[in-house]
């Protein structure tokens, strides 16, 4: 059995869809949340789907008390759901190509600081993209420039606005990131 901890900042829609992928695995099991927001929605969805939460914030982060408690937990993969800073290299190395993230654009258009949730989906509507998706990937030292491992994209009409785009986004979100998190981990044992 492989354990994962899920990051995350804001609403957790993400996170919980990834709970109930993964409720019957004999191979995967969400074993923990972490979360740098006291005002995330995602704290009331672990509460209800009766996962451990643990705030955390910058200070513990940089200085390795989180690695610590993802070993205590014996956590095996880190899974960013909408998780908004940057990874410091003590969780980078503790956790070598074993942290996923999933990006809400085509990378490598519209990542890096700052480019996140509707500030990304305003840049595809002002660009005029024909086309944005999804992106996840394997995180490194850098905003959103570790290793592709799945990419799917939907059009962009000339009508949409960026609640339209991230509607789509998510939808692609939903239905992918579980899958490719399975995969990709089923694949590294």
């Amino acid at each position: 059995m492989k354990n994962i901890a899920i990051f995350a900042s804001g609403s957790g829609s993400n996170a919980e869809r990834i709970v109930e992928y993964f409720a019957e695995s004999e191979q995967i099991n969400v074993k923990l949340f972490l979360c740098n927001n006291p005002e995330a929605g995602v704290i009331q969805r672990a509460e209800r789907l009766q996962i451990p939460l643990i705030m955390f914030d910058r200070p513990a982060f940089k200085s390795g008390e989180v690695v610590k408690i993802l070993q205590e937990n014996q956590i095996d993969w880190v899974i960013l759901a909408g998780f908004l800073w940057l990874v410091p290299k003590n969780v980078v190395e503790a956790f070598p190509n074993k942290i996923i993230n999933i990006h809400p654009a085509l990378l490598p258009k519209f990542g890096g600081k700052g480019m996140y949730g509707h500030f990304v989906h305003e840049a595809v509507v002002e660009n005029e993209e024909t086309e944005s998706g999804i992106t996840i990937h394997f995180v490194n030292e850098c905003y959103d420039e570790g290793g592709i491992i799945f990419q799917v994209s939907f059009p962009v009409l000339k009508t949409d606005m960026p609640e339209d785009v991230a509607r789509k986004g998510q939808v692609l979100e939903h239905t992918h990131f579980p899958e490719v998190i399975e995969r990709t981990i089923l694949a590294s044992t």
